[in-house]
């Protein structure tokens, strides 16, 4: 079983910026669409941004214009560079293939608050 292990969160000002790394175990990473996701507390996980395999990007949710996704398929690691952060982005972040999803990881704790 692949497993995920997401870094790079923190507590940063409004209007800061961060960048969270993923690294899949494994070698079959580059096979497949990979994701961020988010959960709030008391709210359902949400999808935030997707990239295929082929390295095509697509954002949900209120990120576009401020996050980027990317990956790197020799070091099985996915990106997510987060600028002009605001409070509602306070969230847990994970990173999952599509679907179907391998096993969650711990995720990574991004609070934004002055």
């Amino acid at each position: 079983q692949v497993q995920l292990v997401e870094s790079g969160g923190g507590l940063v000002q409004p209007g800061g910026s961060l960048t969270l790394s993923c690294t899949a175990s494994g070698n079959i990473f580059s096979m497949y669409a990979m994701a961020w996701y988010r959960q709030a507390p008391g709210k359902q996980r949400d999808l935030v941004a997707l990239i295929t395999s082929a390295g095509t990007a697509r954002y949900f949710d209120s990120v576009e214009g401020r996050f980027t996704i990317s990956r790197d398929n020799a070091k099985n690691t996915v990106y997510l560079q987060m600028n002009s952060l605001m409070p509602d982005d306070t969230a847990v972040y994970y990173c999952n293939r599509m679907l179907p999803p391998w096993d969650w990881g711990q995720g990574t704790q991004v609070t934004v608050s002055s």
